[in-house]
C-alpha cells in the first residue's frame, strides 16, 4: 500500500488510510523472507505493487466519483487486445444491490461494506453493435479465442484499476465469486447477451483495524524459467513456501495453514469449484459457446 500517513490528503481531497505498510525491504516482505530490513530503494510504483495486500474490511467515508474516474481511466490505459477494448464495469453503490449481490455469492461481508462494488464484464455487445452497424454479423463471438480474450484483458485491466485506487489511499479485493452464481448476477445488472460477470473488485477506505498483512507469494524460482520450462523448478521453493506462509498464517491467528492442501481442495475435486463448474452453460446462456 501507499506509504500515506493518518492526516494527509490526496488530491482528490479524501484522507487516506493509516499506512500499514512494514519497515524494511519490500522485496524481502513478499515472499516472507526473515531479515526484511535492508531498505531497498525501489521505484514508487514497484514500491507500490510489492507492498500489495487484498483488504476486506472498510470505513464508512465513500469513495469518490472522480477517484473512480481516474480508476477506470487507469484501467482503460491497459493494453489491450487489438485495441477491440471488449469489457465493461457496472459500479454498484446502492446498499440494497450490494446486498441481493452479496446473497447470491454466499454473503461475502466485503461485498456489502464496500462504498463502491465494481463489476467486471467481459462485453462483446458492443462489438457486435458496431459490426452490425458496418453491416457486418458477429459469427466469431461463439469461438474460446474471443472468450479468452475478453477474460484476459479484462484481468489486464482490472489489476491496473486497483494499483490505481492503492495510489489514492484506497484499497480492495477481487472477488471471483461472482461466478458461482452467474445467473442472478446477469439479472440484477440487467446484462444483455453477448456480456458475462467475470469478477468483481471491492473497493473503499481500508479499515485500520483489520491487521491484513503482504501474504508472501511462492519463491520466485518457483514461477521463472530460464530459455526452457523447468518441471521441478517449483519443489525446492514450495517447501520452503509451505514454512513462510504457515508462520503468515499463525501471525495472524490462523494455525497449521497448508498451501499444499489449499491447492489440492481446490484441483482434486469438483466441491472444489464451488458451483462454477456449470459456468460452461451460464457461458452458452450469454452467446460465449466458447467452441
Amino acid at each position: 500500500m501507499p506509504n500515506t500517513h493518518a492526516g494527509q490528503t490526496d488530491r482528490v481531497g479524501h484522507t487516506p488510510f493509516v499506512d500499514l505498510t512494514p519497515p524494511g525491504d519490500p522485496v524481502a516482505h513478499r515472499y516472507g523472507e526473515p531479515g526484511g530490513t535492508g531498505g531497498t530503494i525501489l521505484p514508487p510504483t514497484i514500491e507500490l505493487q510489492l507492498n500489495h495486500r487484498s483488504v476486506r474490511k472498510f470505513l464508512t467515508e465513500p469513495v469518490s466519483d472522480a477517484q473512480i474516474d481516474l480508476v477506470i481511466t487507469a484501467a482503460q490505459s491497459a493494453s489491450q487486445s487489438s485495441n477491440l477494448q471488449v469489457w465493461s464495469v457496472v459500479a454498484v453503490r446502492d446498499d440494497d444491490r450490494k446486498r441481493r449481490i452479496s446473497a447470491a455469492i454466499g454473503r461475502q461481508s466485503y461485498v456489502e461494506d464496500s462504498s463502491v462494488f465494481l463489476v467486471w464484464v467481459a462485453d462483446f455487445r458492443r462489438a457486435a453493435n458496431v459490426a452490425e452497424a458496418q453491416g457486418a454479423s458477429a459469427e466469431t463471438l461463439g469461438y474460446i479465442e474471443n472468450t479468452l480474450v475478453t477474460a484476459v484483458d479484462s484481468g489486464i485491466a482490472a489489476q491496473n484499476a486497483l494499483l490505481a485506487a492503492e495510489s489514492l489511499g484506497l484499497g480492495g479485493v477481487f472477488v471471483g465469486a461472482l461466478r458461482s452464481n452467474p445467473a442472478a448476477i446477469i439479472q440484477e445488472l440487467g446484462l444483455p447477451d453477448y456480456t458475462f460477470p467475470l469478477f468483481g473488485v471491492a473497493l473503499g477506505y481500508p479499515d485500520p483495524s483489520e491487521r491484513a498483512g503482504i501474504k508472501p507469494r511462492l519463491p520466485r524460482t518457483a514461477v521463472l524459467h530460464q530459455e526452457r520450462y523447468d518441471p521441478t523448478a517449483w519443489l525446492a521453493a514450495a517447501e520452503v513456501y509451505e514454512d513462510r506462509l504457515q508462520e503468515y498464517f499463525a501471525e495472524h491467528g490462523r494455525d497449521n495453514y497448508s498451501w499444499a492442501d489449499t491447492l489440492t481442495k481446490r484441483i482434486s475435486t469438483v466441491d472444489g469449484l464451488h458451483g462454477r463448474d456449470s459456468i460452461r452453460g451460464a457461458l452458452e446462456a450469454q452467446g460465449f459457446a466458447s467452441e
